[in-house]
């Protein structure tokens, strides 16, 4: 059972017209604006990769807003996976773009 306030880790593919339609830079504002740690990047297969650290709340609203994306975009799948519990070792500090 989570704990209020509790960090959680999730991946998610994120695939459909989500490349070269500027969907990495709006998952960077969307996680600056909620405040939430972590990474993304294009996949080779043309699917994008999140990796989020944040309450399970707020990963959750990330998530459904992945599920629209921005406006040039189209989501046909968004495919997500609750990591194992993390410690402040495993978590990053900040939200990164990786190529």
């Amino acid at each position: 059972m989570l704990e209020a306030g509790e960090i959680v880790a999730i991946r998610v593919v994120v695939a459909g017209k989500v490349q070269g339609v500027g969907f990495r830079f709006f998952v960077s504002g969307l996680a600056r604006d909620l405040g939430i740690t972590g990474s993304v990047k294009n996949l080779n297969d043309g699917t994008v990769e999140v990796k989020a650290y944040a309450s399970k709340g707020t990963v959750e609203l990330m998530v459904e807003q992945l599920r629209h994306g921005p406006p040039r975009s189209f989501v046909s799948d968004v495919d997500v996976v609750w990591l194992p519990k993390q410690t402040e070792v495993d978590r990053p500090v900040n939200f990164t773009i990786l190529r």
